[in-house]
This record gives C-alpha cells, sequence and structure tokens, in this order.
C-alpha cells in the first residue's frame, strides 16, 4: 500500500509536464516492459478466450489508471483513494441482504456524501466523478483478474494485461504528453512510478497471498484510504479538514467491516 501511494504521489509531480494520460501511459508501459521480461508470455501457447480475457483485462486496467490519474489531478490522494475505494466494496456487499452488510453500505455512503462539494468542502466535482469512475473500473479489475489468474500460469496473463493496456493508453499518453515522453527526466520519474504503482505492489500482494488468508489480507488492504491520505500529506503537502478526514475514516471502516464479514473476498 505504501509502494502504491507513493507511485500515485510522484505521478503527480509528472502531471504538470505530461498530464494525467501521459503519466498513466508511462506507469503501465514501464510495467509491461518489466513484466514481460520476467515472465516471458510468448514462450506458451495461449487460446482465444485466454487472449480475449487478457486484453479485457489490460483495457480495464488502463481505464482504472487513467481514471485515478485524472481524478487525482484535481483532488487530494487521500479523497481519490476513498472514493476509488467504494468499487471493490461494493463488489464485496453486492447483493447480500444481511444487515450488517447494509450497514457497511450505510457507512461507506455516509462518506461518500461527507465528500461532496458543498457545505464548505472545496473539492472538484469532476475529480469527485473520475475517482467514482476509477471504482468502478477497479471493482470490473477485480473480476477479471481472478478471471485472468484462472487462464493463465504465473504473470503471463498479468503481463501480457499491462502491454494490451499500454498500448491502449499510448495515444492518450502522446497528446497528453508529446515530446515530453522523451524528456530523460520525465522517462526516470516514470520509471519509478511504474515500479512503485505496478512491478513492487503487485510482487508484494502475491507474496503476501501465499503466506496470509485472503480475508486477512483484505482487511489489511482496507486500510489504504488511510495510507493515501497520509502519503499525501507527507509527500504532497495536501492537508485535510476534518470533515474529510471524517470521511475516510467511515469508508475505511465500511471496507473494514465489509471485508470481515465475508469469508472470501476478491482481491485485485
Amino acid at each position: 500500500m505504501i509502494s502504491v501511494q507513493c507511485g500515485s504521489a510522484l505521478a503527480a509531480h509528472l502531471f504538470s509536464t505530461v498530464g494525467p494520460g501521459g503519466a498513466a501511459f508511462l506507469r503501465l508501459a514501464v510495467g509491461a516492459l518489466v513484466l514481460l521480461a520476467v515472465w516471458r508470455p510468448w514462450t506458451a501457447s495461449h487460446g482465444r478466450s485466454e487472449w480475449l480475457a487478457a486484453l479485457l483485462f489490460g483495457i480495464t486496467t488502463a481505464a482504472m489508471n487513467l481514471s485515478f490519474y485524472a481524478a487525482l489531478d484535481r483532488v487530494p490522494l487521500g479523497v481519490a483513494v476513498t472514493l476509488e475505494f467504494v468499487g471493490p466494496l461494493g463488489l464485496a456487499v453486492a447483493g447480500s441482504r444481511r444487515f450488517l452488510d447494509l450497514l457497511w453500505v450505510t457507512f461507506a455512503a455516509g462518506g461518500i456524501v461527507l465528500l461532496a462539494p458543498w457545505g464548505g468542502l472545496h473539492l472538484d466535482a469532476v475529480g469527485i466523478a473520475f475517482a467514482l469512475l476509477a471504482g468502478l473500473f477497479w471493482s470490473l479489475y477485480i473480476l477479471l483478474s481472478a478471471r485472468v489468474g484462472r487462464l493463465f500460469s504465473g504473470g503471463s496473463g498479468l503481463a501480457i494485461a499491462m502491454a494490451a493496456g499500454s498500448l491502449a493508453l499510448l495515444p492518450v499518453g502522446v497528446v497528453s504528453a508529446g515530446a515530453s515522453l522523451l524528456d530523460g527526466r520525465v522517462l526516470v520519474v516514470g520509471l519509478g512510478v511504474g515500479l512503485l504503482s505496478s512491478v513492487i505492489p503487485y510482487s508484494l500482494e502475491m507474496e503476501s497471498l501465499r503466506r496470509l488468508p485472503t480475508r486477512v489480507f483484505g482487511v489489511l488492504m482496507s486500510t489504504e484510504p488511510v495510507v493515501g491520505a497520509l502519503v499525501g500529506l507527507i509527500f504532497l503537502g495536501q492537508l485535510l479538514d476534518v470533515r474529510a478526514v471524517f470521511a475516510i475514516v467511515l469508508v475505511t471502516i465500511a471496507a473494514v467491516g465489509a471485508t470481515r464479514s465475508h469469508h472470501t473476498v476478491p482481491i485485485a
């Protein structure tokens, strides 16, 4: 979580040069190059359904990252992560009629309402919309991640997906960044973003899931909005007011509660 959020904070420093689209492209391109080199998916044969699943996974990943960076360009990191987390939280309680799950949904809804740009809280409405859209793509990402994990061995499917996602974002990155994508400083920072946001956390998640029950892993991941707020404060100087902090606490409680209420929770 610290790696991902530090990667997001580093990406925010690229926005003035390459824009959110350029930063999202660099993140996926670096991740794709590293994962392709490690897993070499071309050495195994894959069927049509496998390729289709990986391509859909990659396009969804690209849309999720682009939406999140567009949100991060307009609202603080802790707020963007909190709103985005509504996606997997909704997926965790989808279809449930238990009172506890309805309670967690109410907590999360309360957090969203508190983050709405009214009553003196000056947050960009477009940024909020992009963060919620990123949450929708995150829930789709989780479902497709599980499918790709079943169809491919190791990280081959992820490598193909990252390559497909970076190709999908190539036009966006070129339009957003232009010749800045060839700037040495931009490439070095982009390398850091890709390593911190994709390569390192994906590897750590796989190792964690080999050692921890999924339920425990899900509870730990539920604290990500808090981590995002702290990283935003330390590295971006984004000091949140009491109302925003309370909203983050509500969504975190909802995420932890929903995760603990289920024995099996889909995790990215």
